[in-house]
């Protein structure tokens, strides 16, 4: 998986749909599963090949949620707030993974680009809630210091690495 998108790429993607307007989201699913996220440019190129406006892309892109308009990092934590997680106490398992990330407001997205946090309905292993996946592995039965080591060991592994 590569940061950098190739428009030549993505316009394979949707030639490979016969630019149909009635496979405009598994369009998007395709190009979102290759690069993570939807720039803007890929879908005003979307909306030129399927003869749709870019607003409709737009809606479609907004509407769902598991598209995304932001790029994401190598790691995607996911963190269960469904009600057995939630009554385990997944909030400050939320909460400290997102102050080890240094992530203020709305963001997403470490500094380095290495981590996404986001937060997800359920992940359907009640039995071993707390749960935290991290893309889509899953750490079952979960605290704070228990995720952050988590992270800690991804960065010290990326360092010997990179």
């Amino acid at each position: 998986m590569s940061n950098i998108i190739s428009m030549d790429r993505v316009a394979q993607i949707i030639d490979s749909y016969g630019c149909e307007k009635a496979h405009l989201i598994a369009i998007m699913q395709d190009i979102q599963s290759e690069y993570k996220y939807l720039r803007a440019d890929v879908l005003e190129l979307i909306a030129e090949k399927l003869h749709i406006s870019v607003a409709k892309v737009y809606s479609v892109a907004t509407f769902y949620e598991n598209f995304s308009l932001e790029a994401k990092g190598k790691y995607i934590i996911k963190v269960c707030d469904g009600t057995a997680c939630h009554v385990r106490k997944s909030q400050p398992i939320f909460n400290a993974i997102s102050e080890y990330l240094e992530l203020e407001g709305k963001q997403k997205t470490s500094a380095d680009g290495l981590f996404t946090l986001e937060t997800v309905a359920c992940l359907g292993a009640c039995g071993l809630a707390p749960v935290v996946t991290i893309n889509d592995e899953v750490h079952s039965k979960m605290s704070p210091e228990l995720a952050i080591d988590l992270l800690e060991e991804l960065r010290r592994e990326e360092r010997a690495h990179g």
